[in-house]
């Protein structure tokens, strides 16, 4: 069995089912890709993801949610969130090159998130929301609202 497929069935199986709600079923689809290679411009994990790509594949096979293709526009598409507000499923946005909201994760729970990172760190993977790296970079966090209006980056800033 495929490492990725074992460890989302433990994060399964130790989730409560009076406590599911689409944000584990997010959270769970998400972990199962950890591994899939990355690959700029990537929406599929059969040929490898970037990560919008990524965020938006999980948000369709698990909400049936299209969302916008890059992540800046997903920045737009979200209810923003301090970062103590943060549950599971939830977008956390980073800073990764000089561009503000240039890199997206999907929030885990207990400070951790899943992306796909790059080809150099190897793709699909968790990483910590504390970790010097991220944290430096950390643009804001956001809930996917299906109905809600799109509005710009700088209301994070307001």
């Amino acid at each position: 069995m495929k490492p990725a497929m074992l460890l989302a069935l433990l994060v399964a199986s130790a989730l409560p089912p009076a406590h599911a709600t689409p944000g584990n079923d997010v959270s769970i689809y998400a972990v199962s890709l950890v591994g899939t290679p990355y690959r700029l411009g990537g929406n599929a994990p059969q040929q490898g993801l970037d990560c919008s790509g990524f965020v938006g594949h999980v948000f369709h096979q698990t909400l049936g949610l299209q969302l916008p293709r890059d992540s800046q526009a997903m920045s737009r598409f979200v209810r923003p969130l301090a970062r103590e507000e943060l549950q599971p499923g939830d977008l956390v946005f980073f800073n990764t090159l000089n561009r503000a909201y240039s890199h997206v994760g999907i929030y885990l729970g207990d400070d951790r998130f899943v992306h796909a990172s790059s080809s150099r760190s190897g793709g699909v993977m968790v990483s910590r929301l504390g970790d010097a790296y991220w944290r430096a970079r950390f643009d804001g966090a956001g809930r996917v609202v299906p109905d809600l209006p799109v509005q710009t980056a700088d209301a994070w800033l307001e």
